[in-house]
């Protein structure tokens, strides 16, 4: 504290505010003591004392009183009065089963269904209407996944766009998921050099701006810069191998005793450049705290779970992410629908399944609800059924369906229906041993 010409308290924060901003300078432990500092003097009557409930506000931001926020402190149950989290074993069996967290129906799914490849077709159209403005065109991928939609689309921009800077920001939370995805990215930096790609663990309400929402999170804040050094993409897949200790300290996850939803244990940011591009790039590699958003092109490829309501989707997915929209920017979201074979096979075994309950039409009023008047600001288009849904299919050879050959083909089927559909293994077990 100081003292001014006036005669009153003023706060000589300069260069701590810029500390915070930029995550430098600063540990954790000086965050719970700035705070702590503030929930003391709301106690006092002088000038600079905060309201006592503008203080709550401030405590429950910084440490993660909202479900979305990290714990950076010391983890409490997320039940309030919730006496399972004595014991250990109970509150882990208690915890919902998310259908993503099976890595290998996963892996199945993808690899035996051409459903990725129709949905970075679709979304390669959308650059048509993209108009790019310097420094760069801005691309997020909600959910790269393992990498190969963005690729693609990666490619697709490239030929579309050869010699306009690229600045792209991909979101996962699966430290798995991310390895998949730099295995995909030197031939990307080998053909266009001129990008910049960052991977992030944020949450969708952070992860377009590349930093965490609240002030202990930020000061906690893993960024990374890996400067590429060569001229291939031999060269750089080697260099991104070597970064696996940085992506198993910066991808640690835990698991929301209260949703069952995974969550950062560090807010973490990649990103990846060609070291001799860093003179072009100077005005697109991201700055700590500095990240405008203001992207042209936002695809949401599967983002949620399918049974959540509309007002989820909306208010935690599609709001934050339209909102770091640039101008003319374009936001493509992608979703299961429903009405084929596979549900079909679902509902011959569970006849009143039907987790496809929210259309395009009641997603789209429920964003521009929660938007309010901003909603005015953007163009909303369901556009018909012929040009809106996507119909994908099993990759299959002619043979492989008789004889003791089609076990494979068989198999492949019935994951793909129930991963889309999203049933659970507790539901799926008793099914199979059945029959």
């Amino acid at each position: 504290m100081a003292e001014t010409t006036f005669g009153r308290q003023a706060v000589n924060d300069g260069k701590l505010c810029q500390r915070l901003r930029t995550g430098k300078g600063i540990t954790v432990n000086t965050v719970y003591k700035i705070q702590d500092f503030i929930r003391k003097r709301t106690t006092l009557s002088n000038p600079l004392s905060l309201t006592p409930d503008a203080a709550t506000r401030i405590n429950r931001s910084a440490h993660g009183g909202e479900s979305q926020s990290p714990s950076l402190s010391p983890e409490k149950n997320d039940v309030a009065g919730d006496d399972s989290s004595s014991n250990e074993n109970s509150s882990s069996k208690k915890r919902p089963f998310r259908f993503y967290d099976n890595r290998q129906k996963y892996l199945g799914f993808v690899n035996t269904c051409d459903e990725k490849w129709k949905v970075a077709e679709r979304a390669a159209h959308e650059l048509s209407h993209v108009q790019p403005a310097p420094p760069a065109l801005r691309m997020f991928d909600a959910g790269v996944g393992d990498g190969s939609v963005l690729s693609y689309l990666l490619r697709a921009t490239h030929q579309k766009f050869p010699t306009i800077p690229f600045f792209v920001v991909g979101k996962e939370i699966s430290l798995e998921d991310v390895r998949l995805c730099l295995d995909n990215l030197p031939d990307r930096f080998a053909e266009h050099p001129a990008s910049v790609i960052c991977i992030t663990n944020l949450f969708y309400s952070e992860a377009p701006w590349l930093m965490p929402g609240n002030m202990a999170a930020a000061a906690a804040l893993n960024w990374h810069e890996i400067s590429l050094q060569g001229s291939s993409a031999q060269e750089y897949g080697e260099q991104l191998k070597a970064i696996d200790d940085i992506l198993v300290d910066g991808w640690e996850v835990k698991v929301s005793e209260k949703t069952g939803n995974p969550r950062y244990v560090r807010p973490s940011v990649l990103v990846i450049f060609r070291e001799d591009n860093r003179f072009l790039l100077d005005s697109v590699i991201p700055r700590r705290g500095q990240v405008s958003g203001d992207y042209d092109l936002i695809l949401a490829a599967q983002p949620w779970r399918a049974r959540m309501s509309a007002q989820f989707k909306a208010e935690k997915v599609l709001a934050p992410l339209v909102r770091s929209l640039g101008p003319g920017g374009r936001l493509l979201a992608v979703q299961s629908a429903g009405g084929d074979p596979g549900m079909e096979l679902v509902n011959l075994v569970w006849p009143d399944e039907n987790p496809f309950q929210v259309n395009r039409h009641e997603l789209l009023k429920a964003l521009k609800d929660k938007l309010g008047r901003a909603a005015s600001n953007y163009n909303f288009n369901a556009a018909s059924d012929n040009k809106s849904l996507m119909k994908y299919e099993m990759k299959t050879l002619p043979n492989e369906i008789a004889g003791g050959i089609g076990t494979s083909t068989l198999f492949a089927a019935w994951n793909a229906s129930t991963y889309v559909a999203q049933i659970e293994d507790d539901r799926l077990q008793p099914a199979v041993a059945s029959g």
